[in-house]
């Protein structure tokens, strides 16, 4: 009996309101098979694999066909569907009518904003354009970084800056150019990441939370008992989810469930802090939750539905921002010492630091915020300091690229780096550390769009994992020739 040596099967899923919208198509020519998937309208990633016979590759395109079939996808004609826009908050129309905080500096990054992260030298935002500016803690933009789609949010692990994307992937920012880290499987529609010593977490759209590892091989996946999971915080031990009914905990290492809280209203932002966990809701609460049981150790109530939440690092005091444009403070026992209006929209996501609360918004600004107790007592008089507006004048964009810059280095020279090596194993294609004093046995964690089996590059830094089994490599990555 005869194999066909080519075919084409073309499935989307697209689900009414806020669904899926999503494309997978499996193309069989000779040995290879090549995935391509991504949201309706866009071009979405490529996959080819080479298999050791012709049966053998139309075997494994039929069966990526029934799995696709079986989660509800079906034959469709490319192009009759438009692209669609992807999943975002509702934007309250309405503003604070309290009084007016204390803001430092504005910068309007052109669309709104998601993303926020706030580190010993600058403040980072990202927007729905795909725009990320780094501005120092006064102020002055340093640099712009441009992504393909929308930024989701920006998280930290250790030393190294990820934004994740509305394109399913998400960004290295730690080097001069961004890189692909991680790329999120298509039928995964992301609401929120966070990364913890290279364990990626994913909450979605369906209320579930996904973890994939630093070399993207996928962990477990859990369901919620809701949906619309706009939380996940992730730590050495645990992963905390919040969807639509309440706030769980799962077993980092292998999904096991540890604990369960329901809470008044769906969960829209969640924050954590060394022992505890903070879960903002759409009935106007911010939980704070123990790590190790699940306990409510306080309640923290504001007047409009939580977009955003953050807590000072010695947990004295905890901040909230509302669909309404207003921001609050409270103590950790709840009480509230203020609320105030940030001028430029609802704080999609928030971070403290230093006396100072850091709010990215529905008009796109980045706005620094004076929480000092004396700046804040004389907002409420009235007293307001003079807002610098911030420009990001004459800075292009520097986009993702899978070309990197090259070094030559002659026989027996010295090398300004650490030497690391792509290694085809199977279908995939790992990273492994050339250079003496290092286990040639351990992987890298390492960009995935420039990976080029046998090539050779030079990485400024590259680390030990915290759990000690796997390299990451940071910092500028050239290749060596």
């Amino acid at each position: 009996m005869s194999v066909a040596t080519e075919s084409t099967t073309y499935l989307e899923l697209s689900e009414e309101g806020a669904g899926a919208h999503k494309f997978y198509e499996v193309r069989h020519h000779g040995t290879e098979v090549t995935i391509s998937f991504g949201r309706i309208g866009e071009q979405g990633q490529t996959r080819t694999t080479g298999y050791a016979s012709a049966e053998k590759a139309a075997a494994v395109a039929a069966r990526k066909v029934g799995e696709k079939v079986r989660k509800g996808y079906a034959p469709a004609v490319r192009g009759v569907r438009g692209r669609r826009p992807v999943t975002r908050r509702e934007i309250a129309s309405s503003r604070s009518t309290a009084r007016q905080a204390p803001v430092l500096w504005r910068f309007r990054s052109g669309a709104p904003a998601f993303g926020v992260f706030v580190d010993d030298d600058h403040a980072w935002v990202g927007n729905q354009d795909g725009d990320v500016f780094t501005l120092t803690h006064d102020g002055e933009v340093t640099s712009r970084f441009g992504l393909p789609d929308g930024v989701k949010c920006i998280v930290a692990d250790d030393f190294w800056i990820y934004a994740g994307c509305d394109d399913g992937r998400v960004y290295d920012l730690g080097g001069k150019v961004p890189h692909v880290a991680y790329e999120i499987a298509a039928d995964v529609d992301i609401y929120w990441l966070d990364i913890h010593d290279g364990l990626l977490g994913v909450s979605d759209a369906q209320g579930g939370v996904t973890t994939v590892d630093h070399e993207d091989d996928f962990q477990w996946r859990r369901s919620g008992t809701g949906t619309h999971a706009w939380m996940v915080r992730c730590d050495e031990d645990g992963v905390f989810h919040g969807d639509s009914r309440g706030v769980a905990r799962y077993a980092a290492r292998d999904g096991a469930p540890l604990w369960s809280v329901p809470t008044q209203g769906p969960v829209l932002f969640g924050w954590q802090e060394a022992d505890e966990v903070f879960a903002g809701t759409g009935r106007g609460q911010v939980y704070r939750l123990a790590k190790d049981d699940g306990a409510v150790r306080a309640r923290y109530r504001c007047d409009a539905a939580v977009f955003s939440c953050a807590a000072s690092p010695d947990g004295r005091y905890v901040f909230a921002g509302d669909n309404h444009s207003s921001v609050y403070c409270f103590t950790a026992d709840g009480t509230r010492l203020w609320k105030l209006g940030t001028g430029c929209g609802s704080a999609y996501s928030m971070q403290y630091r230093d006396e100072r609360l850091y709010l990215v918004t529905t008009d796109g600004s980045l706005a620094c915020v004076d929480a000092s107790e004396s700046a804040v007592r004389r907002a409420e008089g009235g007293q307001l300091p003079r807002t610098a507006d911030v420009k990001a004048t004459g800075w292009e964009r520097v986009t993702p690229s899978q070309e990197v810059e090259t070094v030559h280095v002659s026989a027996g020279a010295p090398v300004d780096g650490v030497v690391v090596e792509c290694v085809q194993e199977g279908p995939r294609t790992r990273v492994r550390v050339v250079s003496p004093g290092y286990d040639p046995a351990w992987r890298v964690q390492f960009p995935k769009d420039i990976r080029v089996p046998g090539a050779r590059y030079v990485v400024s830094e590259v680390h030990v994992a915290a759990r000690g089994d796997f390299y990451r490599a940071r910092g500028d990555i050239r290749r060596l020739l």
